[in-house]
């Protein structure tokens, strides 16, 4: 956590945001994620997780409180939601590199509109995000002809060629054959070394255990429990941490 000497990099005030079909999916969120700090997010289904990290990108729009992203405070103003898109990296579950362009144009679609970055830079940067993932052979290959697993690897190779200040990994591996999960939590801790911020949601207990600095628990739109990994997994404090790690981990 921050000690309040340091300005934070993202910093949720008592945000609160409700939908038509879920109703109150996020309350009274108090959450301050310091720079390079790694935060791995836990919780049942249904608890508010992917909305949470969605809103530091306004994919999500908040309707009270204070949401703050790299000195930015997120409402309704479209241009400054532009300049948070611009530091902020996204990974998905589903997969959505664009089938009808290779991967090394995937890669620079992004560098070549936002930031009018001349094709030559653009490629030589995505040649190095793909090195990052271990990827170059495959640049000039089609989506389709990849495996999820590599898909997977791409689509963070793309989402970090904008030299993000943070990352958003929405639980990149929730839609992938088991035997491709340890290529891409691979990928993701070769990341969290790199002292990037990273925000993942994830059931990869492991990969929380190994990367996180904090983990924090949702449960119905609320943060229930947030510790180090070692005091949240073997000392959880909230009946309903205990009762989630019962069914997660066998404790």
């Amino acid at each position: 956590m921050t000690d309040g000497s340091v300005s934070p990099i993202i910093a949720f005030r008592q945000v609160n945001l409700w939908s038509d079909t879920h109703g109150h999916v996020l309350r009274d969120i108090d959450l301050v994620v310091a720079k390079g700090e790694r935060i791995v997010i836990l919780g049942p289904a249904g608890s508010g997780k992917s909305t949470l990290i969605r809103c530091i990108n306004r994919l999500a729009e908040h309707q009270q409180g204070q949401l703050t992203v790299c000195g930015i405070e997120l409402g309704n103003d479209a241009k400054m939601t532009r300049l948070v898109r611009q530091q902020v990296g996204m990974v998905f579950r589903q997969i959505n590199l664009f089938g009808h362009l290779r991967v090394l144009e995937n890669l620079t679609l992004a560098p070549a509109w936002v930031r009018k970055m001349p094709k030559k830079e653009a490629e030589e940067r995505a040649m190095q995000q793909l090195d990052r993932v271990h990827l170059t052979d495959v640049a000039h290959c089609y989506p389709g002809q990849l495996s999820g697993g590599e898909q997977q690897r791409a689509a963070i190779a793309r989402a970090l060629c904008l030299n993000p200040q943070v990352l958003l990994l929405d639980d990149p591996t929730g839609a992938l054959a088991p035997d491709m999960v340890k290529e891409v939590l691979d990928v993701m801790i070769g990341l969290a070394s790199d002292g990037l911020t990273l925000l993942c949601v994830t059931h990869e207990m492991g990969f929380a255990k190994a990367v996180a600095d904090r983990v924090v628990l949702m449960d119905q739109g609320q943060i229930v429990e947030q510790n180090n990994p070692h005091d949240f997994f073997d000392h959880p404090k909230n009946k309903r941490s205990k009762e989630f790690l019962s069914k997660m981990v066998g404790n």
